[in-house]
């Protein structure tokens, strides 16, 4: 009897020693695929969060200022129609 728990118990600790080294086989099988991922996306031409929305607040402002110009050439163009002056389309 007390052979038979022996043999269990060997058992049992080979079982537990192979599931903690499949499970670290795992932590570094998804720290490999991580660094992988990583790596890959590094080398694309990608921005931050903070390049993207300092372009986009740029584009936001030259938007308006274009607006802005736009709307005094054509009250330049109507001042000088009234004027009795040739305008020129561009």
């Amino acid at each position: 009897m007390q052979s038979e728990n022996r043999v269990f118990d060997d058992f049992v600790k080979f079982v537990n020693g192979a599931a903690g080294t499949f499970a670290g086989m795992a932590r570094e099988g998804e720290q490999a695929v991580r660094d992988r991922a990583r790596e890959f996306m590094g080398g694309l031409d990608f921005v931050s969060r903070e390049e993207f929305d300092a372009v986009k607040q740029m584009a936001a402002a030259a938007r308006d200022d274009a607006d802005a110009l736009k709307k005094r050439v054509d009250e330049l163009e109507a001042a000088l129609k009234a004027k009795g002056g040739a305008s020129t389309p561009i």
